[in-house]
């Protein structure tokens, strides 16, 4: 038996199910990037105000690239399980907040009309840093990327999201309709500003006029998402078809804590999310500060020096002392220049972390947190340590974690067969190879301007704290590291 509308009633007592007419839910929010994380996020936050009986914000969701989501989801009508795995148990649920899922080529128009279409409210998005196309150290649209240029060449048949936001908003503006929403819930500092920039960017190259009615009547709230959400594997499915009595193609297994504070900004007003928990603040800049800092910081530092000691998963990587007397000092560093929201406690958001981190039901793979160090470093890392270099504060810690990364990618760099995941992997990896003298491969791989700019690479107490850093780590007996460095 399979999970679908027709076989609901078959679950067990225990699975919490849609309890609203979902026949009557109106597809006002249309999502892009719908993956594992929307869905143990926004699209659980949104199930709880259909579950309220408020039926007009249903999730038509849409896979850009690929239509995986799609084929999983389309014969199981939107319907998917969402498991909530604590150290003292689960929680199984299946929400149906996601009306319909378009993906692939094959769909490009019917989502852009869907997105054209007065219904719509609200778009919100979780593409990832790269779904941007914003070069990290200059903030510049990437104009030469082949996605971005293929859209500027046909801007009325968009493929990536910019376009796609971009010719929905001119369809709506010629229609006289009002614009919708544009909703970054990417873990990224500022996200709604760099939606803004990135779809102004975008928009400017297409129609000046139309780049300037977006910049004065379009919305884009800055939001704060924070729910650890590993990939799907098999063993997931296989876990959650004994658990629920069925087969589910594509559930999502995550943690119990979840938290979304969102800017109160919409043009075509918004759900309550506060039914489901989400928090509406002005100081996001902050929430988001402390969890990309203390929880992303953190974690990659964790990823990065897990794939060197052979931890598969953030809970294994926990129990290496190694690891955890780095990461406890790293929490004081970060803390030092941290401003917290208004009522919150830093040291003990970093003990819940600790926490979440050893969290064993959840297999969270150290390789999947490590991939895209390039888009990641300069928010997580690189922002605090700059923060400290304005205060005239050392930071050996923060150097300890960018170490990692530099070895991990010089041992993917000299292992046969390995591929370092991220967009810019042909220059990080070309910088790895260039020597096999530490000194002279943490510099070159500190002159990629589009990680670290040129401040870093010119302030001498730094490096020195790097270099220090490399070494150290690379004598350490419990981290392989590539043997091609001479040291």
């Amino acid at each position: 038996m399979h999970l679908n509308k027709n076989s609901l009633s078959h679950l067990p007592a225990t699975v919490t199910r849609p309890s609203y007419d979902r026949s009557q839910v109106v597809g006002s929010i249309v999502h892009l990037g719908i993956g594992a994380f929307h869905r143990a996020h926004q699209a659980m936050f949104t199930e709880a105000v259909l579950a309220s009986g408020d039926l007009a914000w249903g999730i038509v969701g849409a896979g850009v690239i690929s239509a995986d989501m799609k084929n999983a989801l389309v014969p199981q009508d939107g319907l998917y399980t969402l498991a909530e795995m604590g150290a003292d148990g689960e929680n199984i649920k299946v929400i149906g907040s996601i009306i319909d899922v378009l993906g692939g080529a094959e769909d490009a128009d019917k989502l852009l009309a869907k997105m054209s279409d007065v219904s719509t409210r609200i778009v919100s998005i979780t593409v990832t840093e790269k779904g941007y196309y914003l070069d990290p150290a200059s903030g510049k649209l990437q104009l030469q990327a082949p996605a971005i240029a293929a859209d500027l060449d046909t801007p009325s048949s968009p493929k990536t999201v910019l376009g796609l936001i971009v010719q929905a908003l001119k369809n709506r503006r010629a229609a006289g309709i009002l614009p919708f929403t544009v909703l970054s819930c990417d873990n990224l500092p500022n996200n709604g500003i760099l939606a803004k920039a990135a779809v102004l960017a975008f928009a400017r190259e297409v129609d000046a006029d139309l780049a300037t009615w977006i910049e004065a009547k379009v919305t884009f709230p800055c939001t704060m998402v924070d729910r650890i959400t590993p990939a799907t594997t098999d063993a997931d499915r296989a876990h959650i078809t004994q658990a629920i009595g069925m087969q589910d193609a594509w559930p999502v297994v995550t943690e119990q804590f979840v938290q979304w504070v969102i800017e109160d900004q919409f043009t075509m007003g918004r759900p309550d999310w506060t039914i489901g928990g989400a928090i509406f603040s002005d100081e996001i800049e902050c929430w988001e500060n402390m969890k990309l800092r203390c929880l992303n910081g953190a974690h990659s530092t964790l990823a990065y020096l897990g794939q060197l000691t052979g931890r598969e998963t953030v809970a294994d990587a926990m129990q290496l002392p190694l690891i955890t007397d780095i990461l406890d000092p790293l929490w004081v560093e970060i803390r030092e220049v941290l401003h917290a929201p208004k009522g919150v406690n830093p040291a003990e958001y970093v003990e819940s972390l600790k926490q979440r981190f050893r969290n064993p039901a959840l297999k969270h793979r150290t390789a999947q947190i490590a991939s895209d160090g390039s888009q990641k470093l300069p928010q997580r890392l690189l922002a605090p340590l700059r923060d400290r270099q304005a205060k005239g504060l050392t930071s050996p810690m923060i150097a300890t974690a960018i170490a990692a990364w530099m070895h991990f990618a010089v041992k993917t760099a000299h292992t046969a067969d390995a591929v370092l995941n991220d967009p810019l992997s042909a220059d990080i990896l070309a910088q790895a190879r260039s020597s096999t003298n530490p000194a002279t491969v943490v510099e070159n791989l500190l002159s990629i301007e589009k990680i670290f700019g040129t401040d870093l690479r010119a302030h001498a107490g730094f490096k020195a704290e790097l270099l220090a850093a490399f070494e150290r780590l690379a004598k350490h007996p419990q981290v392989a590291v590539a043997t091609q460095l001479v040291f």
